[in-house]
């Protein structure tokens, strides 16, 4: 498997923002676009970060050590409700002990927090409640005394916290992913620096765009137009419009890696603790179904800010009804090509308008790409051995630990050949989906854009190399989304197109057992020539029949 950023690279996660300027929203806001529809800081900002502080204030540094000293029973309490315990007792699930040390002298490795009680939440700051007070994975946690000093005043403040923080540990879908914290990462990453509403004019533009792009496929193919309506999203609204799809790819990774944890967690432990990890196996999950949601939440918000439109990392993540183009992202990818803006929305315009005809009159392609995502995804193995290997010095009763170890590439997906084989034909299907909507796409313009040529271009090269989301996306759920060989579909593509015409081109969508395979792609002309004497064959075994059915005396004479 090949070696992806780290999902937890900073370059990929929403920038810290000054923390003296309080957004005023609740908690449960996702820090999405103003109401009025205006850009700027406000409309990039995470939600509900109480109390402001910087990260150098809220999380332990690598100094690390024990904070000053504050009252301990208002934090007992504190922690005890965050995870539903008797107030100033021992939280349910967990053993006698568990959160007494509040006051930071755990020791981790940040130095605050510790192995256990609150600060062993430090790891899961950017929820819309926690703000700047940790940093996912980071080496160090939430001081409790900093947080007291934070929050005592501010009672306000402390609800969203608790808000916040409830939620992570009751995992309020059922399944193994946090998704509505996934849906608020998202959205708060997509908006980071920025996200406005597109205005009328936006709108209007799209809209022309997408009407002219589509009118020129006609001439292009037989397939009908797929255009049900038209829309320009923000990015956020790119993240609302694709989760459900990104939910039904990511739930059976999930999956594997909560059975793997909970298995491995159970072998590993010594006798007189295997009741207690059986009990706290709930919590264990809810850190783990959080930690992943934060993750996915991630990446799917980072990719919300590089994609142009629905269809735009070629697959079907919507249900195909409207064409849509995302207006800061068309002109961010216009920035340096030298093309005017309104050339380039009309390239993009061209492509989710031949994706959509594709996806819309190729009834079976939909099921057959998500249906081989989801069967990749089913049949991923987790090495368990190097799972029990790093369980071995994992404390049971430390939700950092355990947080850490899932944040830190321990379940890296192991390929089966079964799983590579699944994966070949994947990205095949979707080197073949990319080819015809180059090839469909460039026969349309290359005669009504000036620079149809350099756009054709940079839009290969921006689908080869992927941005920094599609690799985050890739390291979670173990697939690439890039077509590796769109240049070699393509031109398979155009030799049918050169020998067959559009009609004998687009009949090979007629059934999947036609689609050419990786094989094929190295050989186009051999391709073309099989399919053209695999219908003649075809046309010489309908004509033997008919003229057996004549020798007969036709198929309602009496012999």
């Amino acid at each position: 498997m090949s070696e992806h950023p780290d999902p937890r690279d900073p370059a990929d996660e929403p920038a810290s923002e000054p923390a003296d300027e309080p957004t005023g929203r609740p908690a449960d806001d996702p820090g999405g676009e103003r109401a009025d529809g205006a850009s700027g800081e406000e409309g990039g900002e995470p939600a509900g970060r109480p109390g402001g502080g910087s990260p150098e204030e809220g999380a332990g540094g690598p100094g690390g050590g024990r904070g000053p000293a504050v009252p301990q029973d208002p934090l007992a309490q504190l922690f005890s409700q965050l995870t539903g315990g008797v107030p100033g007792g021992v939280p349910r699930g967990f053993p006698a002990g568990f959160g007494s040390d509040l006051s930071g002298s755990g020791g981790g490795p940040g130095g605050a927090g510790g192995a256990a009680g609150f600060g062993a939440l430090g790891g899961l700051g950017g929820l819309g409640g926690l703000g700047d007070l940790g940093a996912l994975g980071g080496p160090g946690g939430i001081d409790p005394a900093q947080l007291f000093q934070q929050l005592s005043s501010d009672p306000a403040a402390l609800q969203q916290v608790l808000a916040s923080v409830q939620r992570l540990l009751s995992s309020s879908g059922e399944g193994p992913v946090n998704w509505d914290l996934a849906r608020d990462l998202a959205r708060q990453t997509a908006v980071a620096g920025g996200d406005p509403s597109p205005g009328e004019a936006a709108r209007r533009e799209v809209t022309e765009a997408l009407r002219l792009a589509d009118l020129w496929l006609d001439a292009v193919t037989d397939l009908p137009s797929g255009a049900a309506g038209d829309e320009a999203w923000s990015r956020s609204e790119w993240v609302e419009a694709t989760l459900p799809t990104w939910r039904r790819l990511a739930e059976p990774v999930a999956v594997a890696v909560a059975d793997a944890v909970a298995a491995a967690m159970a072998d590993q432990a010594p006798e007189e603790m295997r009741a207690f990890i059986a009990g706290a196996g709930a919590v264990m999950r809810s850190v783990g179904g959080a930690v992943f949601g934060m993750q996915l939440g991630q990446a799917v918000g980072g990719l919300a800010r590089e994609v142009v439109s629905a269809t735009d990392v070629g697959l079907p993540l919507t249900d195909g009804s409207v064409l849509a183009l995302v207006p800061a992202s068309t002109a961010a990818f216009a920035e340096g090509l030298e093309v005017p803006l309104a050339e380039v929305r009309l390239f993009l315009a061209a492509r989710e308008a031949a994706h959509a005809r594709l996806f819309a009159h190729v009834p079976w392609l939909r099921a057959h790409l998500l249906g081989a995502v989801e069967a990749y995804a089913r049949g991923i193995t987790i090495d368990t051995g190097r799972i029990e290997e790093a369980v071995r010095s994992v404390d049971p009763t430390d939700p950092q630990a355990l947080q850490s170890a899932l944040s830190s590439g321990l379940f890296d997906l192991q390929r089966t050949p079964a799983q590579q084989a699944a994966l070949d034909r994947l990205e095949t299907a979707l080197a073949l989906v990319e080819g015809w909507v180059d090839e469909l796409v460039d026969a349309a313009v290359r005669r009504q854009l000036p620079q149809a040529g350099a756009l054709r271009e940079a839009v290969r090269r921006r689908r080869a190399a992927g941005g920094p989301a599609e690799h985050v996306l890739a390291s979670l759920v173990g697939l690439e989304l890039r077509p590796r060989r769109l240049r070699d579909a393509a031109r398979l593509w155009a030799v049918l197109e050169q020998g067959r015409g559009a009609a004998g081109r687009d009949a090979v969508w007629a059934h999947p057992d036609l689609l050419p395979t990786a094989a094929d792609l190295d050989d186009p002309e051999g391709f073309a020539r099989r399919r053209t004497d695999a219908e003649a064959s075809s046309a010489d075994v309908d004509a033997a029949l008919e003229r057996l059915l004549e020798e007969d005396g036709g198929p309602g004479e009496q012999r």
